[in-house]
This record gives structure tokens, C-alpha cells and sequence, in this order.
């Protein structure tokens, strides 16, 4: 590579860089892996790695999926550290979340994601509503299911976020509030989730059996190069998102997560038409 081809690429250096940057401090604020930051930033700039396009979407996913691995933890020590974790929770939900992750992250080269992402879409901008509407009392149920009907919704937590790259706190967040979570419980212990789906959905996409013509420094379908540039940024914003989580009101933060909500719902749903 000689100087001009690196000033060439010295843009999309510095794009990734503070997408993992932003991603991080989302990470900590809303319980979520900062996926949907890093996920539509790293597919639009493979197609300048030659990154053919039928196969962005994969690198994107398991890349970003792989970089929340550091946040998710980062993340979830600051909450836990303030006491917003239910490690009761976390420990009865764990197994199916790792189950799901892993499932997922071998359906998601076979599954049609334009279909996945119209649903995820749709049920994402239904919860926003909730979050975004005075409907802080309304709850489905009084507490977090376990046995098998916690087992079979952490288990669809872990399939979806593993096929769409993110961390689980999309799902799991507006769930746990349903179920009489308190929003910064809700967000803290999502935080948790994040760690449960990252690294058994990443080990998926390392062992994935990808086309030959992806670059260099690409195992599986992760982007060895794309997570350096992501990584280090995102670690160092999530704690300072999940300090600035709890310097919000209960209503605020969720205001702040249905606004959120209304983003990727409104994201998912777009990629699925188009």
C-alpha cells in the first residue's frame, strides 16, 4: 500500500474510529451493544475494502457483534457497580441467551435478513411508542418469566441480536420494563445480556464458513481490522454512557430509549424494503 492509497483510506479510518466511539457511549447509556451504530457504518465502508455486496451485511454483523464483546462487559461492570444488575436474573437467563447467540450466528448466513429485519422493525417501533407514550405503569406481567417461558424468550433474545449484530438490550430493555423492571435495572442488566450474546454469536461467525474473496485479517466473517478500529474507542465511552445513565430521570431515559427505538425500528425497516 503506498502513501496515497493510505491518505485515501485515512477517512474511513477516522469513521470507524468514532462510530466505535459513539457506539460505546450508547452502549452504556441505553444497555444495548452499540450495534446499531457500528453495524451501518461498517457496512457502508467495506464496499471500499471490496467487500462484495452480498456479503457486507455478514462482515458488518459479526464484526460489530464481535467489538460489543469489550463494551457489553465495560458496560456492565460500571451498572453493576452502581447495583443495576439482577445477577438472579442474569444467571437464569444466561444458558438460553448463549444457546440463542449461538443459533443465531449460524442461521444469519442462511436466513433472509430483509425479512428479519421488516418483523424486528415493526415490533421495535411498537415498543418505542411504549417507551415514548405516559404508559410508565403499564406492565405485562409482574416480574421476568423463568422456567421454560424465560427460557424460550432469552433464547429468542440471543437468536435475533446474534442475527442482527447488536448486543440484546434492544429486545431485553422495553422486555424487563414490561415486566416491572425499573429503567435503569432494565438497562444495567441488558448490559449483562450483551456479554451472553457477544462471545458465544462471535465464536459463530469466527467459525463460519465464509466466501474466500473477503480481505485479509478476516476470520469467519469478523473483520480483524474493523474491530481494532471500532474496539478501543467503544470501551472507552461505554462507562462514561452508563455514568451519564444514571444521571437521568426514570422518564428520561426512557424517552432517551424509545427515541432510540424509533431509529433502529425506522432503520430496519427501510433496509427491509429496499
Amino acid at each position: 500500500m503506498n502513501a496515497g492509497d493510505l491518505a485515501d483510506l485515512l477517512p474511513l479510518i477516522a469513521i470507524l474510529a468514532a462510530s466505535g466511539l459513539l457506539a460505546g457511549f450508547v452502549a452504556g447509556l441505553l444497555g444495548v451493544g452499540g450495534g446499531i451504530v457500528t453495524v451501518p457504518v461498517l457496512e457502508y465502508t467495506l464496499r471500499f475494502a471490496g467487500v462484495p455486496e452480498e456479503w457486507r451485511m455478514h462482515v458488518a454483523v459479526a464484526t460489530s457483534l464481535a467489538a460489543i464483546i469489550p463494551t457489553s462487559i465495560s458496560s456492565a461492570h460500571t451498572h453493576h457497580a452502581r447495583g443495576a444488575v439482577d445477577g438472579d436474573l442474569a444467571r437464569a437467563w444466561a444458558l438460553p441467551l448463549v444457546l440463542g447467540a449461538a443459533l443465531g450466528s449460524v442461521l444469519a448466513s442462511r436466513a433472509p435478513l430483509a425479512v428479519l429485519a421488516g418483523v424486528f422493525g415493526s415490533v421495535a417501533l411498537l415498543i418505542a411508542a411504549k417507551m415514548l407514550l405516559p404508559l410508565d405503569h403499564w406492565r405485562a406481567a409482574g416480574t421476568a418469566p423463568r422456567g421454560a417461558g424465560g427460557f424460550s424468550v432469552a433464547a429468542l433474545i440471543g437468536v435475533v441480536s446474534a442475527m442482527m449484530g447488536i448486543g440484546g438490550g434492544t429486545l431485553s430493555v422495553p422486555a424487563l420494563n414490561l415486566c416491572g423492571y425499573p429503567i435503569h435495572r432494565a438497562v444495567g442488566t441488558a448490559a449483562l445480556f450483551g456479554v451472553f450474546i457477544s462471545i458465544p454469536g462471535t465464536v459463530g461467525y469466527l467459525l463460519a464458513e465464509a466466501p474466500p474473496h473477503l480481505p485479509w485479517a478476516t476470520i469467519g466473517f469478523v473483520s480483524l481490522v474493523g474491530l481494532a478500529l471500532i474496539a478501543p474507542g467503544s470501551m472507552l465511552t461505554a462507562r462514561l454512557g452508563a455514568r451519564a445513565a444514571h444521571a437521568l430521570s426514570r422518564r428520561r431515559l426512557a424517552q432517551a430509549f424509545g427515541l432510540f427505538l424509533t431509529i433502529v425500528g425506522a432503520r430496519m425497516l427501510y433496509r427491509a424494503l429496499a
